[in-house]
């Protein structure tokens, strides 16, 4: 039995169907950090066929893995401004398309800043998202995965951690994890992220939601990722559209040069037109750009 297994909470039986199998598993072995006994329940909505989901308490890890696996794993954070989980569209069809490349993925159901589920709501999806990669690298080898390719990809909000995963691997957000196991990434992808805080092209809601309105410089800097790269840091792909009204393009751009001047491996592709939210699909160009990062997951393999 997989280690992972005496500790986490088996939500979803093992199932197979269309060549992958499929479970979901409790992020931590027993008390999740930084939490805050509460009345809160956890909710989930349907737009248009697909869940948002809200208020967040227990978070957990679910694992899509192909039948015939080449040992990629992506860890997935879907956005949704820090207030919901757009968990299907920037989610679960992302992992089975990635299945699809052999590439095993995970689906992580992250804590959203919330005063009265957490001590410190700044840093609870942080936590969530180190947990992560720790639990992911702790059972490769049982997983069937290769330890140097653990990768990291977010949406939107999604990609604001994702982005934070990069930048701030040196800082354990969980004490509670050993201390051997690193919380460096392999490689990123992020997707139509929201990265810096500063007020001129930040999403309001994510940073509000995040680390309030009155926050100080010193914490609006540290979450600004932009202003966190180092040359220490991993591989970035990056993909937004021009015409995002939401998150503005220049998120993107300020992340691509801040790579770029620091010496970080990065690609970015930037589409005229698909707003925000478009998942997997911008419907305004035949272009895929799951088909550019597999081709550029590629060439990190050289």
């Amino acid at each position: 039995m997989l280690r992972a297994f005496i500790f986490v909470l088996i939500i979803f039986l093992m199932s197979k169907a269309n060549g992958q199998s499929v479970v979901e598993m409790s992020l931590y072995k027993n008390t999740v950090p930084n939490s805050i006994r509460s009345d809160v329940k956890e909710r989930t909505i349907y737009v248009e066929g697909t869940r948002r989901i809200y208020d967040v308490i227990v978070p957990t890890l679910t694992m899509y893995k192909p039948n015939k696996t080449n040992g990629i794993s992506v860890i997935i954070c879907p956005g949704g401004g820090y207030t919901r989980l757009s968990i299907d569209n920037e989610g679960v069809f992302v992992a089975k398309a990635l299945n699809e490349f052999g590439i095993t993925a995970f689906v992580l159901k992250y804590r959203l800043p919330n005063d009265t589920i957490m001590v410190d709501r700044s840093i609870g999806s942080l936590q969530d998202a180190q947990q992560a990669i720790s639990l992911v690298r702790e059972n490769a080898v049982e997983w069937d995965l290769k330890t140097d390719k653990i990768g990291i990809m977010g949406f939107s909000a999604g990609g604001h951690l994702a982005s934070c995963a990069v930048t701030h691997f040196n800082f354990t957000a969980n004490t509670s994890i050993k201390d051997s196991i690193s919380l460096r990434p392999d490689f990123a992808a992020l997707i139509y992220p929201v990265i810096s805080f500063n007020d001129s092209i930040t999403h309001h809601e994510s940073k509000n939601n995040l680390i309030g309105k009155d926050s100080s410089s010193e914490k609006i800097k540290f979450f600004s990722s932009e202003l966190q790269v180092t040359k220490n840091c991993l591989p970035v792909f990056i993909v937004h559209a021009e015409d995002d009204k939401a998150v503005p393009v220049e998120n993107s751009i300020r992340f691509y040069k801040a790579c770029i001047e620091n010496k970080v491996p990065a690609e970015i592709h930037l589409y005229p037109n698909g707003g925000h939210g478009f998942g997997l699909n911008n419907t305004t160009t035949p272009d895929k750009w799951l088909d550019r990062f597999i081709n550029w997951l590629a060439t990190l393999q050289n």
